[in-house]
């Protein structure tokens, strides 16, 4: 899982194969196929496992501080630190690039990674918004911040640069203030 996870953040996830996978480990496809039947199968058990591991950091980001712009400072370095490991972006940004190719089951475990995060912006957004605040405001707002930050990855990758990133997600951060 963790050779699928590089391929698929260094270069998508058609841009490997189980032999691919079976040369880095020195052994056979078979013995993968054996763990994961299809390549869709070993998608979706990446994606899920990502999924997991940043909504563990999302729950640490909420244990450490109650303000809802330092959460969303927190949340938007955390696609940083993505970008900065060399040769790497969001696992579901690509995979969500690539959705229309890609088996159905990590297709579909690639859109709860973003419904899991809007869930969490929305939490965030309500609390730096009020209780008042429009509900479709606020999605609107969740939804616009992952797309700013993985807008903001796409950039950085391309310029190689990720000054790029910083430059798409400072405007929207700011405007919070």
């Amino acid at each position: 899982m963790d050779l699928a996870e590089r391929y698929i953040r260094q270069k998508g996830f058609n841009s490997f194969s189980f032999r691919d996978i079976a040369a880095d480990l020195g052994i056979k496809s078979a013995s993968v196929h054996y763990h994961f039947p299809t390549k869709g199968m070993l998608g979706a058990a990446v994606a899920k496992r990502y999924t997991e591991r940043f909504l563990t950091a999302l729950a640490d980001i909420s244990e450490r501080t109650r303000d809802p712009r330092d959460r969303l400072l927190l949340y938007s370095q955390l696609y940083r630190q993505a970008i900065v490991t060399p040769d790497s972006m969001c696992l579901c940004g690509i995979m969500a690039a690539e959705a229309l190719s890609i088996p159905e089951e990590a297709a579909a475990e690639t859109r709860e990674f973003f419904t899991r995060n809007i869930e969490w912006l929305r939490g965030v957004f309500r609390d730096l918004s009020g209780s008042d605040a429009d509900d479709r405001e606020i999605e609107d707002k969740a939804h616009a911040f992952v797309a700013v930050l993985e807008g903001g990855m796409l950039l950085a990758r391309s310029f190689e640069d990720v000054r790029a990133f910083d430059r798409s997600v400072e405007p929207f951060l700011h405007s919070l203030k």
